[in-house]
């Protein structure tokens, strides 16, 4: 899942959601307010036809007011959650406003429309000038997302109590359709500036992606050059999207589409033909893919480096004890220096001291190999389980590619597997059950229809290896290389070749070794597994089996034209 741009709403895209909002909002029943995280409310509203959802975030890179899908219960008890349900509760939403070119919205809430507002909520779209402010009806703040301190803001301090102020004005003039060409032409002139920064600077409600939008096809670096040396041919052609898209705003022609550059632009020059989706849910389907792919990636990273941290003081700690344990084999040659100390013809007192005491560091020498063998032992072990981590992280980015709405789950489910490999596990296995519930291992169909189970950390790998294994089914593994289990269902129905290619496939994929043409991969029967005592989740070994070549490539074939599907529910 990786992580594209993220184009901040401007003034246009916001016009164009409260266009496609008001008749649909306005009037409505205030029902529910729930804080989603530390940037985001969820409000509910009840209309006659239906129950609507807004989502109002400001988020410092996405600040934001849509409509978006039911969305689940959560952070209903926050604090500012609690203040609006109580501001709130049994009031009516009879406006929708916003005003001039700034990026601020007002809903203004009465016991019924046509009534005085009782309440307002103001949100304020500005990067991370951002805040959300209840205000009473006497235009005082009640409850505030963000409190803005004397230290924090010296233009416009504002906290609970205080009387609001609106937002310093932009600077700039507003843009309007009656101004002329040589006018308007001339705003632009006034200060020796590159296009891109004398747009936004001589008029109010210019965004960079509305920039590039006004110059898309006229040139690629159009906007990087001086405003006063333009052709004339550019200046008319500028001048006549500059009318469009104030045509767009006036009309109220709003369109989503997605641009080459991973942006988005939500005006036209002409009447659009009707989408199968409204804008509203076509932007908020825009934000949540990129915000869960900037999340992902930052998750991912933040366990990539704390795995990769835990790995190295691994090694450092096994390199420490092998270095002990090779010390043990001085101890023959102390042994041998204690000897010719005491035949000597008349040893001294000092001399047999020092002959006893290199015979009793002789001997614990040798004593400590029984100390320091289980302690190699271990370490080996956690490193495997580490490297077999770093692993199923790689994985869980691959996997992404094609089911990318899974990949929070499943990298939250890596993060909580993750975490018993520095911290003290579970006492026993009903405890561990409780305390994260069953895994969800990926489960693909063969070509000839059993199931295939795929293990995405330790914890999958033991579930359908050692607890949901049924005798007849068979177990895969990349030979000598860290990766996933895979079990073949071939319990419920006998196997063909096929059936055991695929699953070898799989195995050879999930692994280390995906990058090679053919991998080694071992197959054995599932009752052949032992679990190894004192070892990891999914530390298995087994008897015998037999090796298959198989080839990853063919896996990603059979996962990329089969639809996925989960056994079991994630936990969350």
């Amino acid at each position: 899942m990786a992580a594209q741009s993220l184009q901040a709403m401007d003034l246009t895209s916001l016009r164009a959601v409260l266009a496609e909002l008001r008749p649909q909002l306005v009037p409505s029943r205030f029902e529910k307010a729930q804080q989603a995280d530390g940037q985001t409310l969820h409000l509910g509203f009840r209309t006659l036809e239906r129950r609507l959802w807004l989502e109002l975030s400001w988020l410092a890179e996405a600040p934001r007011l849509l409509e978006i899908p039911p969305p689940p219960k959560q952070g209903d008890g926050s604090t500012l959650a609690q203040q609006l349900q109580h501001g709130l509760s049994g009031l009516a939403l009879t406006g929708l406003q916003q005003d001039g070119w700034e990026r601020v919205v007002e809903l203004d809430f009465a016991t019924r429309p046509g009534e005085p507002a009782q309440r307002s909520l103001v949100l304020e779209l500005m990067g991370r000038h951002s805040n959300v402010f209840l205000l009473d009806q006497d235009r005082r703040v009640v409850a505030v997302a963000r409190q803005v301190r004397d230290n924090q803001s010296r233009l416009r301090p504002i906290s609970t109590g205080d009387l609001y102020s609106a937002p310093p004005p932009m600077g700039g003039r507003c843009p309007s359709r009656s101004e002329s060409f040589e006018h308007w032409k001339s705003e632009l002139q006034l200060l020796p500036l590159p296009l891109k920064r004398a747009l936004p600077s001589a008029y109010q409600g210019i965004s960079p992606a509305l920039a590039r939008q006004l110059v898309a096809g006229l040139g690629d670096d159009l906007l990087d050059q001086p405003a006063q040396g333009l052709s004339p041919v550019t200046w008319d052609q500028l001048w006549q999207r500059w009318q469009l898209w104030l045509e767009a705003l006036e009309e109220e022609r709003f369109v989503f589409r997605l641009d080459e550059g991973g942006g988005y632009c939500c005006w036209s020059s002409e009447r659009a033909p009707e989408q199968p989706d409204s804008l509203n849910a076509q932007l908020a389907s825009y934000h949540r893919d990129r915000l869960q792919a900037r999340a992902f990636q930052q998750r991912q990273q933040a366990l990539k480096q704390r795995l990769e941290r835990a790995l190295e003081r691994e090694r450092q700690q096994q390199q420490q004890q092998q270095a002990l344990l090779d010390q043990v084999g001085n101890s023959t040659g102390l042994q041998e220096q204690a000897d010719a100390l005491l035949c000597q013809a008349n040893p001294s007192r000092d001399t047999v001291n020092e002959a006893q005491k290199l015979y009793k560091k002789a001997r614990r020498l040798r004593r400590s190999v029984a100390a320091i063998t289980p302690r190699l032992a271990q370490h080996q072990q956690q490193l495997e389980q580490l490297e077999a981590s770093l692993t199923f992280l790689e994985l869980i980015q691959l996997e992404c590619q094609w089911d990318p709405a899974n990949g929070l789950l499943q990298l939250q489910a890596l993060e909580e597997d993750s975490e018993r490999l520095w911290q003290r596990q579970p006492s026993n296995r009903k405890e561990r059950r409780r305390a994260q519930g069953d895994p969800s291992p990926l489960s693909v169909t063969s070509p000839r229809g059993l199931t295939i189970q795929v293990g995405r950390n330790h914890r999958q790998n033991e579930w359908i290896s050692l607890q949901q294994a049924r005798k007849g089914d068979l177990w895969f593994h990349a030979q000598e290389c860290p990766g996933s289990h895979v079990v073949l269902k071939s319990s419920v129905a006998p196997a063909e070749d096929s059936d055991l290619q695929a699953a070898a496939s799989l195995a050879a994929h999930f692994s280390r070794a995906r990058g090679n043409r053919q991998v080694a991969v071992v197959m054995t029967p599932c009752e052949q597994l032992q679990r190894i005592p004192g070892a990891g989740p999914g530390t298995v070994r087994h008897r015998g089996g037999e090796v298959l070549w198989a080839d990853p490539d063919a896996a990603e074939a059979l996962l990329r034209g089969k639809p996925l599907s989960l056994s079991g529910e994630q936990q969350s």
